[in-house]
């Protein structure tokens, strides 16, 4: 997954045809969790461009976004918030995979 680098990057993305933001962190041990298969969300939904946003780089944004749990996940569609899934628990493959398919 590719990672976010500034919020010039992201007002880039966020207008793409579909791209969904992950937020996350280093020390998150539910985000860790979630890391063996991210890879392979990815490729099974290869429509979609993901991007890892460290939360404590972009709080800002996280705050802007209403981001206060993670792992979260965020996507949009040329400028256009079309789904979230924000929370602080812990998320399946399953969970994420059903976020992805109500996009």
């Amino acid at each position: 997954m590719k990672k976010l680098q500034s919020m010039d990057e992201f007002k880039e993305l966020m207008n793409l045809d579909y791209v969904i933001f992950m937020f996350s962190a280093d020390w998150c041990p539910d985000c860790r969790v979630i890391d063996p298969i991210l890879p392979e969300i990815e490729q099974e939904n290869n429509q979609y461009t993901f991007y890892y946003v460290d939360r404590d780089q972009f709080i800002d944004l996280c705050v802007e976004l209403n981001v206060f749990g993670i792992p979260s996940f965020v996507a949009f569609h040329k400028g256009e918030e079309i789904g979230r899934l924000v929370n602080k628990e812990r998320k399946t493959k399953e969970q994420i995979q059903e976020f992805v398919n109500t996009l």
